[in-house]
């Protein structure tokens, strides 16, 4: 349901219990992705693609979750949980704790099948 070129938006606090239900939290920074921006699936998974970062971030506040959108940014495909690197995030990042215009990089992000 998302497609080619995704938008990734990192926020604060839990993410809600679904992606049909409203956003909740700060978002501390808004990426425009890569066209690719998932690899070709193994073992059932996928990994990111490419490079995913943002030179210059929104908000100040500690990442805690992402939400995946459409190129329109606002229909949410997929959601998790932000972690910094080793943190066993669903989504991890060089930093959780972000300042105005300060630049991140998602390190790692897998989506893995159910049954995988």
């Amino acid at each position: 349901t998302i497609g080619a070129s995704a938008v990734l938006k990192i926020r604060t606090g839990a993410a809600p219990a679904h992606c049909a239900a409203a956003d909740s939290g700060t978002v501390l920074a808004t990426c425009s992705l890569p066209a690719d921006y998932m690899a070709a699936a193994a073992v059932g998974a996928k990994a990111k693609s490419g490079t995913w970062e943002d030179l210059s971030a929104d908000a100040t506040g500690t990442a805690a979750h992402f939400r995946l959108y459409a190129s329109d940014g606002t229909t949410c495909g997929a959601q998790g949980t932000v972690t910094i690197t080793g943190g066993g995030g669903e989504m991890t990042v060089d930093n959780t704790s972000f300042a105005t215009g300060q630049a991140f990089t998602v390190t790692s992000f897998t989506i893995t099948a159910g049954n995988a």
